[in-house]
């Protein structure tokens, strides 16, 4: 079996912007932040912060804005709540430890049954950007494993993120 180039991809340069690839985000477009120390651990035999580690630290700010929110999650009762069914990540520059970031999160949209956040991964206290990322999550009924609608609740929670 033999495979084919990708046609869109013949002669770009490594490392270049795709050509529809929106504008990087800016600290300023961030609704909220958590700060993460990065540790030792989180590196990988490459010696930088291994890509799977972005998504803890997306987790963490994701899970810590929905908290905000008033959210007490399943362990506490509640029969109903998020469930995250996507996310995806744009890796910019390496980190290496000893590092300090700041993931910034906004509320992108919010449907009927879901809503859609995006993020950006900067070096602490600086316009550095080292990762963008995009996730949705949908507002399930634990026990039947569905989607359901948002709560007004929480949709005007969600709301002061945007």
């Amino acid at each position: 079996m033999t495979t084919q180039p990708n046609r869109k991809m013949a002669g770009r340069k490594i490392g270049a912007p795709l050509a529809n690839s929106a504008a990087p985000p800016a600290r300023d477009q961030f609704k909220y932040w958590k700060t993460v120390e990065v540790r030792w651990g989180d590196m990988d035999s490459q010696g930088h912060v291994n890509n799977a580690v972005y998504f803890t630290y997306l987790e963490s700010a994701r899970v810590e804005l929905i908290r905000k929110t008033g959210f007490k999650g399943k362990q506490a009762g509640d029969a109903e709540g998020p469930a995250l069914v996507s996310t995806s990540c744009d890796f910019k520059r390496q980190v290496v430890y000893p590092a300090t970031l700041d993931v910034g999160v906004r509320v992108e949209g919010i449907g009927r049954r879901s809503f859609e956040t995006s993020y950006g991964i900067f070096v602490h206290d600086t316009d550095q950007l080292v990762a963008s990322a995009r996730s949705v999550n949908a507002w399930v009924d634990y026990a039947a494993e569905r989607a359901v609608e948002l709560p007004d609740w929480f949709r005007a929670a969600l709301a002061e993120y945007r």
